[in-house]
């Protein structure tokens, strides 16, 4: 006998669904500026990436990342970028690029400003928690789900499942790196008679900067690991690229777009890990 022979079962798929259909009702407008506008964003990095010759951007790249790490790391973003060019995935990887970072962009503007608010608030971090715990343990493919039919089929419920899944790590580091500011220094401010917003900007801020950059770091890993999930609902870039390999058994096509994968998720790991750091000094190798 199981417990639903005891007790009546909630109806909780029901009134999920039935929650979902208000909100498609209610809300159909603002999903589809929401719709219009990062489609919109989206193509337009594709178009703007697209302007230079591949060469040309694997070189502006190099160049950036030797700004911002070191000319190990703009060495192998250089070599790199030309690789997936010769591999023949240069405009889905473009594409790819563009999802990602309009994502991280979201995750970001999202989750620093709700990271320092639970940083200074004890109320609004015990509300944050467990909204993060669920964010981060719901599997990734339940929110392709209200994502189609808030956004459709295309790059936007990619986007959306992609902000969802990776803004809990910029939040939690954001919070953490503020919280762990040694108490001297704040009481040092605060007998200078700083206000909270000085304090926060001046020195809370600064110090936690490697640990937001971590955060900021991990969000781009989650949001590289959803390009795939993503290519389910019709996002393209090289998710799709793998996507269309399992489902046509071609194991050479998808180790290809998986290994340009890999490639661009090293890049931008090795230089957000670098810009947490400084810039300035030699590392040693990539790794």
């Amino acid at each position: 006998m199981s417990m639903s022979d005891l007790i009546p079962q909630i109806p909780l798929a029901a009134w999920v669904d039935e929650m979902v259909d208000w909100l498609v009702t209610t809300f159909g407008i603002v999903f589809d500026g929401i719709t219009t506008v990062l489609d919109g964003f989206v193509t337009g990095l594709v178009d703007l990436f697209n302007i230079a010759p591949s060469i040309l951007f694997a070189l502006i790249f190099g160049l950036l990342a030797w700004w911002i790490a070191n000319k190990k790391i703009a060495l192998f973003s250089f070599i790199g970028l030309l690789f997936i060019d010769y591999l023949g995935y240069w405009g889905p990887m473009l594409q790819m690029l563009a999802l990602v970072l309009t994502s991280v962009i979201i995750s970001v503007a999202i989750g620093i400003p709700i990271g320092i608010w639970a940083s200074q608030n004890h109320t609004v971090r015990r509300i944050v928690t467990p909204i993060l715990d669920f964010m981060q343990t719901m599997p990734a493919f339940v929110y392709l789900l209200p994502a189609i039919f808030f956004f459709n089929i295309g790059v936007v419920p990619g986007v959306i499942s992609s902000v969802i899944f990776s803004t809990p790590p910029t939040i939690r580091l954001t919070t953490l790196g503020i919280r762990q500011v040694p108490e001297d220094l704040i009481e040092a401010t605060e007998a200078f008679g700083s206000t909270t917003m000085q304090k926060l900007v001046k020195v809370q801020i600064p110090l936690a900067m490697p640990s937001i950059m971590a955060g900021v770091n991990q969000s781009i890993m989650l949001a590289l690991s959803m390009v795939v999930i993503a290519s389910m609902v019709g996002a393209p870039g090289l998710g799709e690229e793998v996507y269309r390999a399992v489902t046509q058994l071609k194991v050479g096509v998808g180790f290809e777009a998986g290994l340009a994968i890999v490639v661009i998720a090293i890049i931008l790991d090795r230089v957000t890990q670098q810009a947490g750091k400084g810039k300035g000094k030699e590392r040693g190798s990539i790794s």
